[in-house]
């Protein structure tokens, strides 16, 4: 009963307020899907009718209310070979594909894996994130005369500035909104030379429509044609969504489902196949106006979708003489608010590594307009570093005692990485007595590697006619020396077993 009053509060907060928001991060929305769809290489409609139909579906079963969903630039990436070589049948094959995988995802709670994300990578995602999309306006401002760059001007000027006035009721109304219709009414009352919303592309004429599977040779040639490109989509997807989801979390100081968003994901991709949609994912940039301009629940997301599909069919007259320009201006606010500036003047206080963790991620996100690969290498930086850090903190220090026994106390982590430094610790050749305790209370064998440096230790001393003692192991130790020795006694390496 309680989970059933969570998820209607989800819908009920703030009506106006999260339609609001919705409508803002829609003509968000608008130039992005658009440019994605091109980079895809398929009709803008596909893109858009793909943003409707993900839009709904995620508001339902997403785990991360507020966030919005729609065809992405990375997904389009992964795609635009595949309907180069194919075709578009193709796509829609491996879209509903990668919705299966994402769903068996979801379902079998691998989102887990996300805790192995740094929070250096995360930072890094979002700001090659914000840097893309500041990228992607530029193209539009190709050839700007003083006209268009003095509406720019203004649009920033109204996003920004007018929330600042002291007037009642000035911020009952998104400024990005404001900014459109004043940017609009302007453009076509001075009839000013811009390009509009109509020359992006041939808008949708008709609502989206029920294509069902996808218009292949269902075999297993077709099967090896789209496994890798939609295992690269569903990676890709899963991961901008997760970690969209985790930026919503921090943003709104509150908890999601990541393995339900997985899931959701995964419905929402297999449905948007099946109604002739690209696959996509969590777009951040307009995640974060959403949130932004007071975006919490799920109503947010699927008026996102709803007006879009509004504004591109039945009001695709006057959505057509949207100077570009207003877009634009509602992007480069996107763009700045996404960048995490703290993040900065961060990397003069935080540990020098995690500093090149944040800025490999956006510099392989940048050079590549590949997400996962960013990701995977800041993920790899961020495990090579943790473990160069945890294996200098091995410790081994000794003491001759007035009996002749020469005793070892080891603390710390003995594994690959420290296996070496632990081997190089005991040197036999300069010992004067003939026995050696090394006591292992204070640290833990944690793989193969670390057991065959022990082996290796005991081997060394008694090859120099010196008795050893093993003593202080802990029950983990002990089980790991059991299976590789696949059950031999531990005492005839002079091990304790105790």
């Amino acid at each position: 009963m309680s989970l059933l009053r969570t998820e209607l509060a989800q819908w009920r907060a703030n009506p106006l307020r999260e339609l609001l928001a919705g409508a803002v991060a829609t003509f968000a929305l608008i130039p992005e899907v658009i440019a994605f769809s091109f980079t895809a290489g398929v009709d803008p409609q596909v893109g858009l009718f793909a943003s409707f139909v993900l839009s709904i579906v995620i508001a339902v079963f997403g785990g991360r209310p507020a966030m919005i969903t729609a065809a992405a630039g990375s997904v389009a990436l992964v795609a635009a070979p595949l309907v180069a070589n194919h075709g578009l049948p193709y796509l829609f094959a491996a879209g509903l594909l990668a919705g299966l995988m994402q769903l068996v995802f979801g379902v079998l709670r691998l989102g887990v894996l996300m805790r192995f994300v740094s929070s250096s990578v995360r930072t890094g995602f979002v700001n090659a994130l914000a840097i893309l999309i500041f990228a992607a306006q530029l193209p539009h401002l190709d050839d700007a005369d003083a006209a268009a760059w003095a509406m720019l001007g203004l649009g920033l000027a109204i996003i920004y500035g007018l929330p600042r006035l002291p007037l009642p009721g000035v911020r009952a109304v998104p400024s990005p909104l404001i900014c459109i219709a004043v940017l609009s009414v302007l453009a076509v009352a001075l009839d000013l030379p811009l390009k509009t919303v109509a020359d992006l592309g041939q808008l949708p004429g008709s609502l989206p429509q029920w294509m069902g599977l996808p218009q292949v040779p269902w075999d297993v040639e077709t099967l090896r044609i789209v496994a890798l490109p939609a295992l690269a989509i569903a990676m890709v997807g899963l991961l901008e969504s997760l970690m969209t989801a985790r930026v919503v979390d921090e943003l709104t100081d509150t908890p999601s489902p990541k393995n339900r968003e997985a899931a959701g994901l995964g419905v929402a991709n297999v449905a948007t196949s099946l109604f002739g949609g690209i696959a996509g994912c969590g777009m951040i940039g307009q995640t974060v106006s959403n949130v932004k301009y007071g975006g919490r629940g799920r109503l947010s997301t699927l008026f996102a979708g709803v007006f879009l599909l509004v504004l591109m069919v039945l009001l695709k007259p006057w959505v057509g003489q949207v100077p570009v320009v207003a877009l634009v201006a509602i992007m480069v606010m996107v763009s700045v608010e996404t960048f995490d500036w703290r993040s900065l003047s961060a990397l003069a206080r935080h540990p020098r590594l995690s500093g090149a963790v944040m800025l490999a991620t956006v510099a392989v996100t940048l050079l590549s307009h590949n997400l996962a690969a960013g990701v995977g290498v800041g993920v790899l930086l961020s495990g090579v570093f943790f473990t160069l850090k945890v294996a200098r903190l091995l410790q081994i220090a000794h003491d001759d005692a007035a009996d002749g026994i020469r005793r070892y106390r080891v603390s710390g982590q003995v594994f690959f990485a420290s296996a070496d430094a632990f081997i190089d610790a005991f040197d036999p050749r300069d010992l004067r007595g003939t026995q050696v305790e090394i006591a292992l209370e204070d640290a833990r064998l944690w793989d193969i590697t670390a057991v065959a440096a022990l082996d290796k230790v005991i081997g060394r001393f008694r090859h120099h006619g010196i008795r050893v003692r093993v003593h202080g192991l802990d029950r983990h130790s002990r089980a790991l020396l059991r299976r590789v020795r696949r059950g031999a006694g531990l005492d005839a390496l002079g091990i304790e077993d105790a």
